[in-house]
């Protein structure tokens, strides 16, 4: 038997188009592709521990995006969804250093001594632990509302009632919104076919 492609592109089409939508809705689900490649690499994951290297999960949603898409606009869908990838690294960050806060024992200290009670324990300050939830649920805010960009961006979500305020609209937004209704009508009618048509 002759010698074929490298260990890459031997792979089952098919099985590369499955992982592509795991990588896909992972990232719908806010994962940054460091955690995706986490989370595949978990014997109970959705790969059952068949591991997504973070650079491949990257070119796979690249491609599921193209798949999905009017080309068109996917120059800047990636743009746009790189900066949400790097704000997402940033708050892994911010967390880990909320939480060695929250972790840390934090005691009362007035005029450079520390503060005890009546039986000679220090006196524990809730000021750097009630800072560090605050933080935290700032984190967990933005994250949503990473997500939901991110889902605008893929046009994945319902169209929603918003009220109305004086924008200054370009002619280049207009062409723009027409790219994304044409982009998000045509994702509508590839998943429509792929439900009519079956997974088999």
């Amino acid at each position: 038997m002759a010698a074929g492609p490298g260990p890459y592109n031997r792979k089952n089409p098919a099985e590369q188009a499955e992982k592509a939508q795991v990588v896909f809705q992972l990232k719908l689900d806010g994962h940054s592709f460091r955690a995706i490649e986490a989370i595949t690499a978990a014997p109970d994951g959705p790969t059952h521990g068949d591991r997504i290297p973070w650079t491949t999960a990257r070119d796979l949603l690249r491609e599921e995006l193209a798949r999905r898409v009017d080309p068109k606009i996917d120059a800047y869908r990636v743009l746009h969804l790189e900066r949400l990838e790097g704000e997402l690294l940033r708050l892994d960050d911010l967390e880990a250093r909320a939480r060695e806060v929250l972790d840390r024992h934090h005691v009362t200290v007035n005029n450079g001594r520390v503060i005890k009670l009546d039986d000679g324990e220090p006196l524990l300050d809730d000021g750097p632990v009630l800072a560090a939830i605050d933080r935290l649920l700032k984190i967990e805010d933005a994250r949503r509302k990473n997500n939901e960009s991110q889902r605008k961006l893929l046009g994945l979500d319902a169209p929603t009632k918003v009220d109305a305020q004086v924008t200054e609209v370009t002619q280049s937004d207009l062409e723009f919104q027409e790219m994304l209704r044409n982009a998000r009508a045509k994702v509508q009618l590839e998943e429509q076919g792929i439900i009519d048509g079956g997974t088999g």
